[in-house]
């Protein structure tokens, strides 16, 4: 959707759009959420607290988003 010019205005939107595009369950697109979450808290208001579990989660869920995304696009 960015990739055409879209911009939302509410990233949660986005953030569910995944359990449609890609089937992903809730509960991985909501720590995806998550980390937008505090990365914004990070940017705006200085405030930054990160476990490393967090971080390796995170990377977990990103190495998987890229994977599904790539099957996806093989596929069409």
């Amino acid at each position: 959707m960015r990739w055409d010019g879209y911009r939302s205005e509410n990233r949660y939107t986005v953030f569910q759009c995944l359990t449609h595009t890609l089937n992903w369950p809730a509960h991985q697109w909501r720590a995806l959420d998550m980390a937008h979450q505090k990365r914004n808290l990070a940017e705006y208001e200085g405030y930054l607290e990160i476990e490393e579990s967090q971080i390796a989660q995170l990377f977990a869920l990103v190495t998987e988003l890229i994977a599904n995304v790539l099957a996806m696009t093989k596929a069409s």
